[in-house]
C-alpha cells in the first residue's frame, strides 16, 4: 500500500476527551492542524459551527500539544484576518483588528491562542495565513466548483461586486509544498512563534478567473451581476517575502493552469 503509514481517525475536534486520548495514544512529534469550519458567508448563517470547530477545536489541539511535548505545531490561519485593510500587499506585520466576519474573527482568535501557548508553555508554533486556496477536490461551496458546475450545466453564475473583486488565488499544490517546507522551520527564542502568509503573490480579478473557467470548460458563462455580500472583502494580496526568506519558496502556479487542473478533476469526479 502506498499509504501504509497513514491512519484515518474520524473525530469531532470539539470532543475534548477524545482529542486528549488521541494525543496521549499517538504521541505525535509534529502536528499540522488544517481542520476548521471554513467559509465567510456560512459563518453568518451558522455561527456556533465556527465556535465549536475553530475555537474549541483549536483549544483541544493546543492542549494536546502542551500535554504531550509536541515539538512543532503548524496550523492554518486565513487571509480573512486582514479584513478591509487598504495597504497592499498584506504583510504579517499589519494590524488585523477589524475582522468583517465571524470566520475571520475566529481565525484571528486562533492566532492569539497559539501565541499565548507559545509564550506560556514554550510550544513551538507556526501559523500560516492561507490565501484563497483552490484546486482538485476543492470545497463545493467555493467559486471554482460553483462556477464550473453552473457553466457546464448551462446555468447562470452569480458575480458579486460586479466582477471587480480581486483574489490572491493559491493552487493547492503550492499550499502543500509550503506547509511541508515550513514544518522543518521550528521557531525558537523566548516566544517560539512564527507567522507567515502563504499566497500566490499575484491577485487575480474575478473576470480573469471566470475567463479561465470558460476556457477550461469550452463554454461561455451567463453572468448575473450582484453587489458585494456581507462579510466579503474587495481584494486579497499576500506579501510572501517572509515565507520566501524562511523556506526559499514562493507559490507560482498561474490561474489558467490551476483552473484547468480543477476542471479536469471535476469532470472526472462527476463521471465516477
Amino acid at each position: 500500500m502506498p499509504f501504509e503509514a497513514f491512519t484515518f481517525v474520524q473525530m469531532d475536534l470539539a470532543d475534548r476527551e477524545g482529542m486528549a486520548a488521541l494525543f496521549a495514544e499517538k504521541q505525535f512529534d509534529r502536528v499540522i492542524h488544517l481542520a476548521a469550519q471554513a467559509g465567510v458567508r456560512y459563518s453568518i448563517e451558522n455561527p456556533f459551527a465556527y465556535v465549536d470547530s475553530n475555537m474549541v477545536g483549536m483549544m483541544t489541539v493546543l492542549e494536546g500539544c502542551r500535554n504531550n511535548q509536541v515539538k512543532h505545531l503548524v496550523y492554518a490561519s486565513s487571509s480573512s484576518v486582514y479584513g478591509m485593510n487598504e495597504k497592499i500587499p498584506f504583510s504579517e506585520d499589519d494590524k488585523v483588528d477589524n475582522p468583517v466576519s465571524l470566520y475571520a474573527a475566529t481565525k484571528k482568535a486562533n492566532e492569539l491562542m497559539a501565541h499565548s501557548y507559545a509564550k506560556l508553555y514554550k510550544i513551538p508554533v507556526t501559523g500560516l495565513r492561507f490565501f484563497t486556496v483552490y484546486g482538485p477536490a476543492g470545497r463545493p461551496d467555493m467559486a471554482p466548483w460553483l462556477f464550473t458546475e453552473a457553466i457546464l450545466q448551462n446555468k447562470p453564475i452569480k458575480v458579486f461586486n460586479h466582477g471587480k473583486m480581486m483574489r490572491d488565488f493559491t493552487y493547492i499544490d503550492d499550499i502543500v509544498e509550503g506547509v511541508i517546507r515550513i514544518q522543518d522551520v521550528v521557531p525558537a527564542g523566548d516566544i517560539p512563534y512564527s507567522l507567515f502568509n502563504i499566497g500566490n503573490n499575484e491577485p487575480i480579478q474575478l473576470a480573469r478567473f471566470i475567463a479561465a473557467i470558460e476556457s477550461a470548460t469550452g463554454k461561455a458563462a451567463e453572468k448575473i451581476m450582484l453587489d458585494m455580500q456581507p462579510g466579503d472583502v474587495e481584494r486579497t494580496y499576500a506579501d510572501t517575502t517572509r515565507l520566501e526568506a524562511a523556506v526559499g519558496y514562493k507559490p507560482k502556479t498561474e490561474i489558467e493552469h490551476g483552473i484547468q487542473q480543477f476542471v479536469d478533476w471535476y469532470k472526472a469526479y462527476r463521471e465516477m
